[in-house]
């Protein structure tokens, strides 16, 4: 059984660290020693089973979400495309190529192979800085806000289907612990090199 355990202890290990897990006990171990009504006394906190369960379900839910929210895109965009300009709905409306890359964890190269792509649709325009020739400042058109917004418009059957499966009080109950994941692995990303 431990020898299972081995090829995953990296990633366990991984998981400890980045949510300083201070008590970090394997289940089947802690059941073993511990009789049943201790057990049951103790606070249920989470292990890193759960952990794992956690990021596990958000893995899986990121690429069916993606896969379903992709196929409804309009214009030919793909989800990469979209995210970029919905960054600029969101965020600021003027950027380098380089914050872009940061923000999306990408390299350089693949941020710009998306706006190459986006300038071709008219969606983006991507302007020398003037006081930098070596410079560029990206920023989204109008055409652009346009696709966004028909983007948004078009995930509406999907976004529909999950208010039936969830009601509004359960997803709002999500939202802050989802939330608070976000920001906390947000902080502890790797600067960029």
């Amino acid at each position: 059984m431990l020898g299972m355990c081995r090829p995953i202890y990296p990633a366990i290990m991984f998981i400890v660290k980045l949510f300083h897990i201070k008590h970090f006990e394997p289940i089947i171990m802690s059941e073993r020693i511990l009789p049943e009504e201790i057990m049951a006394s103790r606070p249920k906190t989470a292990d890193l089973g759960d952990a794992y369960r956690l990021f596990n379900e958000i893995n899986i839910i990121a690429q069916l979400s993606a896969n379903a929210f992709e196929r409804v895109l309009p214009h030919g965009l793909t989800l990469s495309q979209f995210s970029v300009l919905n960054w600029f709905v969101r965020v600021d409306d003027l950027a380098t190529p380089g914050r872009l890359a940061q923000a999306f964890q990408v390299s350089k190269g693949a941020m710009t192979n998306t706006l190459k792509r986006l300038l071709d649709k008219g969606f983006v325009t991507v302007v020398t800085d003037p006081q930098s020739a070596r410079s560029k400042h990206v920023r989204m058109t109008p055409a652009g806000r346009q696709a966004r917004d028909a983007a948004i418009a078009a995930s509406a059957p999907l976004l529909t289907d999950v208010l039936a499966q969830l009601d509004g009080n359960r997803i709002r109950a999500l939202l802050p612990a989802l939330e608070t994941l976000r920001i906390h692995l947000d902080r502890a990303r790797e600067p960029p090199v």
